[in-house]
């Protein structure tokens, strides 16, 4: 079905290790970069996304992290064995070797196409061994923005045919479904609802907890610049993402930003004045990417009001993950609490998903906002202006 649809469901990056070299502090993974400890203190780690197009999945094998800090911006601590970074975040940890062991600092790129590496050693002739990298992640239909909620009895994984509504049925081979019970997919048993988000928390409309707004397409929801809309995002704080959603079965912790308080308390409590939602679109086939349809080069800048509060709403129409980075203001991630609302520069839009933030515009002049993908950003970009 997915070659019906000339889709791949192993899309995960544009550019892979086949292209490039993943280094660490400059080193390649052959040399790999090393740090010295002493036993028995505590170690704190500064990682930096510096890359270019690439998502890196980080763990310390036999050490759990502590993360203490989100984009330089300090929160509650939280111990975690794995997290993901988009390209532009950042995370501190905090680490305690607790022998004299050297420890493997591996960086798994998302589609598992290489890796970068390093060691936490007590003795620089002392190098940690290579773990083996995780499964190849495959997409699923609810990366596509599909509701797979009660879809029991459908066979085929539950697929929701439904769950296609918006998609552009005429560009799609419904040959390529053959095989499937059709007598079973009656309209009642189409679950076009969208499923209870986060805790049952998320959507209330109130500050930190998300957007009450309904996502509604416009009636030209396809053309040149889309090829594919999420027929139901989801509020998915509490998923680690594609590639890591298995990890608890192998008793490993993932971050994940359902995790993540500011360790302050929030300094605007003020509810929006108004709410923004911005569909981040593209073809992926044409490799033309943009925001609510349009690209760059043909968009009006957004104008915010010095000093009001804003919600912005990304909804996420691509299978691909974009991390979206505003600069001149933070970006105060809806967690959950709004009273310790975690700040961040850059923030990940996780396939068929959607997830909200206010912006208190504090900073008059002309900003960017941008996926922070290189290739995407010529795109996926829009000016802010402050007045």
């Amino acid at each position: 079905m997915w070659n019906r649809m000339r889709m791949s469901d192993r899309d995960i990056s544009d550019v892979s290790g086949a292209t490039y070299t993943f280094l660490m502090n400059g080193q390649t993974p052959d040399t790999g970069w090393k740090g010295l400890f002493k036993k028995g203190e505590k170690v704190r780690l500064r990682f930096i996304n510096a890359s270019a197009m690439t998502f890196f999945d980080v763990r310390i094998p036999g050490l759990k992290m502590t993360v203490i800090a989100s984009d330089g911006q300090n929160i509650e601590p939280v111990t975690v064995d794995d997290f993901r970074m988009g390209v532009a975040e950042t995370y501190d940890v905090i680490v305690e070797p607790k022998d004299d062991s050297a420890y493997s600092v591996f960086a798994q790129a998302i589609d598992r196409s290489g890796y970068a590496r390093g060691s936490l050693t007590p003795d620089l002739a002392m190098s940690a061994p290579v773990p083996a990298m995780d499964a190849l992640p495959i997409l699923t239909h609810s990366d596509m923005g599909m509701d797979m909620s009660n879809m029991s009895g459908m066979g085929h994984g539950g697929m929701a045919m439904g769950g296609m509504k918006g998609m552009d049925h005429s560009k799609m081979n419904m040959g390529g479904m053959k095989g499937m019970d059709h007598s079973k997919m009656g309209h009642g048993q189409m679950n076009m609802a969208a499923k209870p988000s986060v805790s049952g928390k998320f959507g209330s409309g109130k500050v930190g907890f998300g957007s009450s707004q309904k996502i509604i397409h416009g009636e030209n929801e396809f053309g040149p610049h889309i090829d594919a809309r999420a027929a139901s995002p989801q509020y998915r704080l509490d998923d680690p993402g594609i590639g890591l959603r298995d990890h608890k079965q192998l008793g490993r912790k993932v971050l994940t930003y359902a995790d993540i308080f500011n360790l302050y308390n929030t300094e605007d409590l003020r509810e929006p004045s108004r709410e923004i939602v911005l569909h981040l679109t593209g073809n992926m086939s044409r490799y033309m990417w943009s925001i609510n349809g349009v690209p760059y080069s043909e968009a009006d800048p957004l104008n915010f009001k010095y000093g009001e509060r804003i919600r912005i709403t990304f909804v996420n129409d691509t299978m691909m993950n974009h991390p979206m980075h505003l600069h001149g203001m933070w970006s105060e991630l809806e967690t959950g609490d709004g009273k310790r609302l975690p700040k961040k520069h850059t923030i990940i839009v996780q396939p068929g998903a959607k997830i909200s933030y206010m912006i208190t515009a504090d900073a008059k002049g002309k900003w960017a906002y941008h996926c922070h993908l290189l290739f995407h950003m010529a795109g996926m970009f829009r000016e802010v202006h402050v007045n």
